[in-house]
């Protein structure tokens, strides 16, 4: 019992908290059928993809690892990358996230693009084409050339601007979350998103799962926007996102063994 309680004691508050609030929605999805429902492709999952997206996302994130690190350790140590520790405003802080957010989305779009060219495909783009219908792993699932340009954004836009700490807070979960979202293999947005002229710029899970599918259209990293322009958007992305928001949900039924004869 004390070491359960040193274990507890060691983690803070809020990460408890969020633990406790993804346990929770997860059982809560799964038994009220909601997971179920909202699964964009039902049988699309693959034991053998699913093994391959193992191997590769423990060398990617190691040799990502060693690469970006080692990349954002030498910019700072050698002050290319300097952070400003001063106190900001809100709406500074949202002014430089936003910033990144249209700068990285347009960077991924037209990067992305280039990687469905050959040669460039099979030499950085294929392995991660090899996850048919996404999971939460895919995202890791990548070479580790294609993670390096991706996440390599990140210290050469804070090597070009100096940002607040604040803005890094936000970043750095933000790009964890998004990444999981857009290959998690469910649709959680409500069926009115993409009717909404304020939302409907925001890509969702179905926008990225029918780029794994179709493999192609459907480029953006976190907007339509760049989709929209050069026409890019797969013609049955809404309908099909339409489709799978508005499945009925049923709630798991556990099964119970039939009663027998009653004895008299």
């Amino acid at each position: 019992m004390d070491k359960l309680h040193s274990f507890i004691v060691g983690f803070d508050p809020l990460s408890l908290w969020l633990a406790a609030f993804l346990v929770s929605g997860l059982a809560a999805g799964i038994f009220t059928g909601y997971l179920r429902a909202r699964k964009i492709q039902p049988n699309g999952f693959r034991w053998r993809i699913f093994r391959n997206e193992i191997f590769f996302a423990v060398v990617n994130v190691a040799a990502s690892g060693v690469l970006i690190g080692g990349t954002t350790t030498f910019l700072r140590e050698h002050g290319f990358i300097t952070f400003n520790t001063a106190p900001a405003s809100w709406w500074v802080i949202a002014a430089e996230f936003a910033l990144y957010f249209f700068a990285f989305d347009t960077y991924f779009y037209w990067l992305h693009r280039l990687m469905h060219i050959e040669p460039v495909y099979t030499w950085v783009h294929k392995i991660h084409h090899r996850s048919i219908s996404p999971n939460p792993l895919t995202t890791l699932s990548v070479n580790p050339l294609e993670s390096l340009i991706n996440g390599g954004f990140v210290p050469l836009f804070t090597a070009a601007l100096t940002l607040h700490n604040e803005t890094m807070l936000l970043i750095a979960p933000f790009n964890i979350i998004m990444g999981l979202y857009v290959h998690s293999g469910f649709e959680f947005f409500p069926k009115w998103w993409n009717r909404s002229w304020a939302t409907k710029w925001f890509i969702t899970a179905t926008f990225h799962d029918q780029h794994h599918r179709y493999f192609k259209g459907n480029y953006g990293g976190y907007t339509t926007i760049w989709d929209r322009i050069c026409g890019t958007v797969r013609p049955t992305f809404e309908t099909d996102f339409a489709k799978v928001t508005s499945r009925p949900i049923k709630p798991l039924r556990l099964a119970t063994k039939p009663k027998g004869p009653v004895e008299a």
